[in-house]
């Protein structure tokens, strides 16, 4: 991979972490319905939410940046780096959110980032 394919990767994670978060904290922020869960109502505090609105920024931008990514390698080498979104996922929500992460939650994570590793390391001697 050319440095210029890991930025853009790098940076599609970055922004894909990004529009997680944002959905999250944005959901979270949602007032309570009274009467139980009425869809439309729902529907209304969506589209006023600013955070859900960032999120979506968020995963357009990304939707561009990964398109650059996909012109110039291989779809094989790009998605597999691209499951570190879910380690950086984990890593926000466990520092940002506070949420708890488990053992083996942690393993799981250091698995797919080894598996990346594999994957790009072999990817650089084809």
């Amino acid at each position: 991979m050319t440095l210029t394919v890991v930025v853009l990767v790098a940076f599609s994670i970055v922004l894909d972490v990004i529009g997680q978060l944002c959905f999250k904290l944005g959901l979270d922020r949602l007032p309570e319905l009274s009467g139980g869960f009425r869809l439309n109502a729902f529907w209304g505090q969506v589209f006023n939410a600013p955070l859900l609105w960032a999120g979506i920024g968020a995963y357009v931008i990304e939707f561009f940046v990964w398109l650059e990514a996909l012109s110039r390698a291989p779809l094989s080498l790009l998605f597999p780096a691209a499951a570190l979104a879910y380690c950086g996922v984990v890593l926000a929500g466990k520092v940002v959110l506070g949420e708890t992460v488990s053992r083996r939650r942690w393993l799981g994570t250091m698995v797919i980032t080894a598996g990346v590793m594999l994957v790009a390391i072999a990817g650089a001697q084809s």
